[in-house]
């Protein structure tokens, strides 16, 4: 399962190696960036993460006691991670019980321990759905999280999986439309994609970008209202900078 975080830092290159580290693990997620204290409370309890990673800084006891007020807010808290560039602050970080503490600049053994610590701790789903593809003899299984989207041709469906693999059920869309997990969207007459690889809807030329590649799939105006409630869906869990 994918684990949700938040960063509370101030110095944008020390965020950006602190993300660099945690997509060589792939099942750490960014949900927001804040860069005090106030943003970070608020961003905590707007997004609720599994994991909080604090550059404390000077103003470690500010992020102290926030922690504390979060106890007002929320029935279970996230796990803290302390980042600073001296032991000044760990003593203090173990009595507000942080998961653990960070020196910088950052070491990759040390993140790699604390990170293998995590996933032995932080819950896990119960497995990933898998479908069976079935072809006379030949049974075919694929993790529905590797699929990126399915597409329609004649009456057989091609399924794309994200290490680039194509492959053929002789079966046509509508049969998987209703046996794939929520997260699996029709989108067009020919397509369902994974709302978990969508990187950009763009209704000015009708098309989803997908993360993986330059892919992109378009979108019908029959299933708009799908596409208006995936908006919702991906807005939740994403940083809004319109004005």
């Amino acid at each position: 399962m994918p684990y949700n975080y938040t960063i509370v830092d101030a110095d944008a290159s020390s965020k950006l190696q602190l993300q660099h580290f945690l997509e060589d693990y792939g099942d750490f997620a960014c949900l927001d960036e804040a860069r005090d204290r106030n943003a970070g409370l608020n961003s905590i309890i707007k997004y609720l993460p599994d994991i909080v990673f604090i550059n404390l800084g000077e103003k470690a006891y500010e992020y102290f006691h926030m922690v504390t007020e979060l106890y007002q807010y929320m029935k279970e808290l996230p796990i803290f991670i302390g980042i600073s560039r001296t032991k000044e602050y760990a003593y203090d970080a173990i009595k507000y019980n942080f998961f653990d503490y960070w020196l910088l600049p950052y070491n990759e053994f040390d993140v790699r321990k604390t990170i293998r610590r995590l996933q032995k701790q932080l819950p896990e789903e119960e497995g990933t759905p898998t479908l069976c593809l079935k072809s006379y003899k030949d049974y075919h299984y694929i993790d529905t999280n590797d699929i990126l989207y399915l597409k329609a041709d004649s009456n057989t469906t091609d399924f794309h999986l994200k290490d680039g693999r194509v492959i053929s059920a002789f079966k046509t869309l509508k049969t998987y439309e209703n046996q794939l997990p929520k997260n699996f969207i029709r989108v067009h007459q020919s397509y369902i994609l994974n709302r978990n690889y969508v990187s950009r809807i763009n209704y000015g030329k009708s098309v989803c970008a997908l993360k993986s590649g330059k892919t992109q799939l378009p979108f019908s105006r029959s299933y708009r209202p799908r596409i208006d409630e995936l908006k919702k869906i991906l807005s939740r869990n994403s940083i809004s900078t319109s004005k």
